[in-house]
């Protein structure tokens, strides 16, 4: 009877070890499954294609046999974030994204593709060099095509080295897969709203004597600017100013045009996912919405929703959806604005730079932007830098942003200047 007892605990203690061994291996096979696969597939799938920039420049390339990339170490990690690796560690890269992988079978398999992008590579080496390893993203593109002509987050790895201990997000794409606070520059969708909404706009005078109180709580400006225009208190970015505008909107109108514009929504490039936005939906009171309003609150926002909005602006209000993956097609047309609205902000926006940046910080370019320095909560802020060139042979719009960067003006606006100058002389 004892040694059937024991048997018996044998049995049961195999079978434990069995079991848990068996859910080890499924764990694993769904969490690495495609790392496994990947390494099988590349040499023996019998796929072939490459990744070609807009200037014929190639940037990465499969076979049966090998998997190559650029021989230019600065090129490789100023665009790893558009090529991606034969890994998949970031989710976003097109050599992930063209590959076909089943978790039943555990295989993984590239597809025949050789794939010529809109992207001018150098651009991106450019702007790469601008962030100078700063967490950021720059995106560029042609809103009269909806060429995506550069997408670069910072920081990066070489796709082609194994790194042990790569920089904190490397492999998280800032210009699609995260979204950040916004600030100021938010303060374009609170004008949007105000441009359709208060039909006495023009004529208000706002009054900034460096906060205001809203239902008993204090909204903090960044300045002291007395009595001012609407435009003039964009080009301030007076917080004042745009709080009470947001409040008089009121949290229905304000949701339903950042809803919209789409900054609410995971938008996609060329099949590839982006990051949804927030902004309070539910009831806030007053003074949340307030700073809601302004670009604080809850309010998050993703690089490449930016990018869409200033697209359109540029565009008279009708954004050309922007292309990774160059087909001779111009993007897909769809109206975010009223072109009466539209052309509003651009002239806002114009002024911003000539009366509040000054246009000599960007020689030559027909700039139309706006500023944005967002807090975080911890001391830092986001600078932002979004907007476009008016110029018809250059229709370029744009969006910076770099964590932790400080100003939005000193910091982005820099940043912007350096890539555009590089781009418009390209």
């Amino acid at each position: 009877m004892k040694q059937i007892t024991n048997r018996a605990v044998s049995v049961l203690l195999l079978a434990s070890f069995v079991i848990v061994g068996t859910l080890l291996y499924v764990f694993r096979y769904v969490d690495h499954g495609q790392d496994w696969a990947a390494a099988y597939s590349r040499e023996n799938a019998g796929a072939s294609g490459a990744l070609i920039d807009r200037n014929g420049v190639v940037l990465a390339s499969y076979s049966p046999h090998e998997s190559l990339f650029q021989e230019d170490e600065e090129l490789r990690r100023a665009n790893y974030h558009v090529t991606g690796d034969y890994y998949g560690r970031t989710g976003t890269g097109l050599l992930t994204d063209y590959q076909d992988y089943s978790l039943l079978t555990g295989s993984s398999r590239s597809r025949n593709a050789v794939l010529y992008l809109n992207v001018d590579s150098e651009l991106n080496r450019r702007a790469w060099q601008v962030l100078d390893g700063r967490p950021g993203a720059v995106l560029v593109t042609n809103y009269k095509t909806g060429e995506l002509l550069c997408m670069v987050s910072s920081p990066t790895i070489d796709p082609l080295e194994a790194e042990p201990d790569p920089p904190e997000g490397a492999y998280l794409n800032r210009c699609l897969a995260a979204s950040f606070v916004p600030g100021s520059v938010f303060k374009l969708v609170t004008a949007a709203a105000a441009i359709e909404k208060i039909p006495d706009l023009s004529e208000r005078r706002f009054l900034c004597e460096g906060a205001v109180e809203i239902a008993g709580v204090e909204i903090v400006c960044s300045g002291y600017h007395g009595e001012q225009t609407f435009e003039e208190a964009l080009s301030n970015s007076c917080n004042v100013a745009f709080s009470q505008i947001a409040v008089e909107l009121g949290q229905e109108a304000m949701v339903k045009k950042v809803r919209d514009l789409g900054f609410l929504d995971s938008q996609r490039l060329d099949g590839i996912p982006t990051v949804a936005g927030s902004f309070p939906t539910d009831f806030v009171g007053d003074p949340e919405l307030g700073w809601a309003g302004v670009g604080q609150s809850t309010d998050l926002i993703c690089p490449y929703a930016m990018l869409r909005y200033v697209s359109a602006i540029a565009n008279d209000g009708v954004l050309l959806g922007p292309q990774l993956v160059r087909d001779g097609s111009t993007g897909s047309a769809e109206r975010l604005l009223r072109s009466e609205t539209a052309k509003a902000l651009q002239r806002l926006m114009h002024y911003n730079v000539v009366n509040g940046y000054g246009e000599y910080r960007f020689p030559g370019l027909a700039l139309c932007a706006k500023t944005g320095t967002a807090e975080r909560g911890d001391g830092s802020s986001n600078a932002w830098f979004v907007g476009f060139l008016a110029d018809e042979e250059h229709p370029y719009a744009f969006v910076v942003m770099i964590e932790r960067g400080g100003s939005g003006l000193g910091a982005a606006g820099s940043a912007a200047n350096e890539i555009l100058q590089f781009a418009v002389n390209r």
